[in-house]
């Protein structure tokens, strides 16, 4: 674990991940939809991702739907010593492939219930509780759905629990009502509206996982990321990790990949060590 580009992060007393972690979403097939196009290779990065000391690996029921976790269940169970899957709830998938919200006390239960099956889990490590829109974060009250999670942990079907896509209000308003170790939002080098959410994560010591670190469907685009990662030998999207990862000490990388060698590439990029004035010119494209 100690390998990997940034060490690890405690949330909890149970709970230590490495910083450098791996997003499972690309495993499913096209528009996130069915199962992977190349089975083999999909079980090949899973593989890779725990023969390289990954400990944290995020997921969801909604890939697929279903066909992501079983994917995981079926190559990597029973789960190393160590390995922590975080999964998030809060909407369900359309035969269109849709999106839409799913928040009812009863719709969580459910959702729980099919990720610990399909995860073939007892319990889940870490839950989001996946909130607002398609196109990001939207004020309003999360309490309710937030409080059947919180029943839910209670009930000891999950550890600990996590946010997502949530302003910072709604930050505040779930410490109100119970702890939260993760909070996963949309962010990265261009997207840095949550740039006061990230410090005040780091001031509290909760993870804040970035979704699309790399721009997700459609990926960064930046001449100043373009020449800095051509200085340092390097591709503009493990500049952009690097970042990342040196933007502050609770950042936790869940980047997606498909490939094993792209997984290498990924991990090579985090570990660049980004000198000052590269720092300086990255952090000028966000703002």
């Amino acid at each position: 674990m100690t390998t990997l580009p940034g060490g690890t992060l405690t949330l909890a007393d149970d709970l230590t991940v490495t910083r450098f972690g791996y997003g499972a979403m690309q495993l499913a097939g096209p528009g996130v939809m069915g199962p992977p196009e190349d089975r083999q290779g999909a079980e090949e990065v899973l593989r890779a991702v725990i023969e390289l000391g990954i400990t944290h690996i995020d997921t969801s029921d909604y890939y697929g739907p279903f066909t992501v976790n079983e994917l995981i269940r079926e190559t990597l169970h029973p789960y190393p010593e160590g390995l922590h899957i975080v999964t998030k709830v809060g909407a369900r998938r359309t035969a269109d492939g849709d999106w839409p919200s799913a928040l009812g006390r009863e719709d969580l239960r459910e959702a729980i219930d099919e990720n610990l099956e399909h995860l073939g889990v007892e319990a889940m490590d870490v839950v989001n509780l996946r909130v607002g829109g398609a196109f990001g974060a939207e004020e309003g009250s999360i309490a309710e759905p937030y409080e059947a999670l919180v029943e839910l942990q209670q009930e000891g079907r999950i550890r600990h629990l996590g946010i997502s896509n949530v302003t910072m209000t709604q930050f505040e308003e779930a410490r109100s009502i119970a702890p939260f170790v993760t909070v996963q939002n949309h962010y990265n080098l261009a997207h840095r509206d949550d740039d006061a959410l990230v410090d005040r994560c780091a001031e509290l010591g909760i993870g804040f996982t970035p979704f699309f670190p790399l721009g997700g469907f459609n990926p960064l685009q930046s001449d100043t990321l373009g020449r800095v990662a051509a200085r340092l030998c390097a591709s503009p999207l493990q500049i952009a990790l690097a970042w990342l990862l040196q933007r502050s000490p609770v950042m936790l990388l869940i980047p997606g990949t498909k490939s094993v060698q792209h997984l290498h590439e990924n991990v090579e990029g985090a570990g660049i060590e980004l000198p000052a004035d590269a720092l300086e010119e990255l952090d000028a494209i966000g703002r």
